[in-house]
């Protein structure tokens, strides 16, 4: 089993820029799970949606290409891929030459679905859309929709995740409503860098406490864990303690090396959403 601290992560590394798909780097979900109660399936559904905006090669007559990926990996992988493997990875592809578009997508692929899904019993596709330069004008940027709670002024004092601070009152009759907050912030797990990000969370049930909700996601502050592991330890935490009917987590984190990485866990089967950027990313 790969462990974080064997990836090339806080590590001076070499940039191939010859194709090389032996750089990604998967990391079971499993052991991060377990922590947050999460043995087998888990009780949610997903995918975590990653932009790329470092991607070139060069086509058959040698003049380099570029373009956006949009990357979806299904969040039933075993794995998830180390995100400094996959800028490597990418880099590889610079100075590659591919006969077309479609090649250097399907390579794409199918080396992150055989990464994903490395180790499992059954096997599945990553998804992999790229965006070309006669399309850029259209990517849009777009905040989260739903009520923001950092206009609420509360005091602030745990910076360690505290799961007792939500809570949601059952006595009255049930709510719909949509929260986001852009004070989500965590930290590497190896190497302790900032990440920052924005969150969005969908429920209907008795209504959530929103003071002691937006506590808890300042309480992440000083957490070390990665993205996909602080959305589903959210999920979990709301999930168990405020007990809504449905419930969706969706945080979008600003990029890093070209990356960013956008989890989404839900209760229920729904369309996944686009994979449109915000202001800070």
């Amino acid at each position: 089993m790969t462990t974080p601290e064997q990836s090339q992560l806080g590590r001076a590394s070499a940039y191939a820029d010859q194709y090389d798909a032996s750089l990604l780097f998967p990391l079971p979900r499993a052991p991060k799970r377990a922590e947050i109660g999460i043995a087998g399936d888990p009780p949610f559904f997903g995918a975590d949606l990653w932009t790329a905006y470092e991607l070139s090669w060069l086509n058959s007559r040698g003049k380099p290409q570029v373009a956006i990926a949009h990357i979806t990996v299904p969040c039933e992988t075993p794995n998830i891929v180390e995100s400094k493997s996959l800028k490597l990875y990418l880099n590889s592809f610079n100075s590659t030459r591919f006969a077309s578009l479609d090649e250097v997508r399907a390579r794409i692929r199918q080396d992150l679905s055989e990464a994903a899904w490395r180790g499992a019993s059954i096997t599945g596709t990553v998804g992999v859309r790229l965006v070309t330069p006669d399309l850029f004008a259209q990517e849009r940027v777009h905040e989260q929709d739903g009520l923001l709670l950092d206009r609420l002024d509360i005091e602030c004092t745990r910076y360690q995740p505290a799961p007792e601070l939500l809570k949601a009152n059952h006595d009255e009759a049930p709510v719909t409503e949509t929260l986001v907050s852009h004070l989500l912030k965590s930290n590497c797990l190896v190497t302790g860098q900032p990440d920052w990000g924005s969150v969005q969370i969908a429920y209907s049930g008795a209504q959530i406490d929103q003071e002691g909700l937006l506590q808890y996601i300042v309480s992440f502050r000083g957490h070390n864990e990665f993205h996909e592991q602080c959305v589903e330890r959210i999920f979990m935490d709301v999930w168990q303690r405020c007990r809504p009917i449905k419930l969706a987590v969706y945080a979008r984190y600003t990029r890093r090396g070209g990356l960013d990485i956008n989890p989404l866990r839900t209760s229920h089967p729904q369309p996944m959403p686009a994979n449109v950027r915000t202001a800070r990313q």
